[in-house]
């Protein structure tokens, strides 16, 4: 079974042609992508609404999670086996190149912050700018 089918079946979601074809463009790539990237590189069949769909349908499942960029963009990415539908495991530090553009997801959790009293945190974003390996091998 293609990587794709499989992680639909994973997360008990329905095989369409729609899923399958934005779930293979995150499959291709290991950064994250904003809308129009997913758009751009979907069959014309699939309409801005059916994406808007698959994507809320795949965040709300646990697969993908939102990744803020520099400039108050939205993007996603995969997210890794620590995920699920009732709990996204995505405190981690997100990598934005200066020079390609790209948003990767790194390895490395957010460090604890100890905020004042009375203020509960829900989500958090740590945005590092900077050269990426690849770039930085040219």
């Amino acid at each position: 079974m293609n990587g794709s089918l499989q992680l639909l079946k994973d997360f008990r979601l329905r095989s369409t042609p729609g899923r399958v074809s934005i779930l293979n463009i995150f499959l291709k790539r290991n950064h994250a992508l904003g809308h129009a990237d997913i758009e751009k590189n979907t069959p014309a069949q699939f309409d801005r609404v059916t994406i808007y769909r698959t994507l809320k349908t795949f965040l709300d499942k646990g697969l993908i999670h939102k990744v803020l960029d520099d400039e108050g963009g939205l993007k996603y990415a995969l997210c890794t086996e620590a995920c699920s539908s009732t709990h996204h495991h995505h405190d981690h530090v997100h990598f934005k190149c200066s020079r390609c553009g790209q948003t990767s997801c790194l390895s490395i959790d957010v460090p604890a912050i100890k905020l004042p009293k009375g203020y509960k945190p829900t989500e958090f974003n740590l945005l590092i700018q900077g050269i990426c390996a690849h770039c930085a091998a040219r």
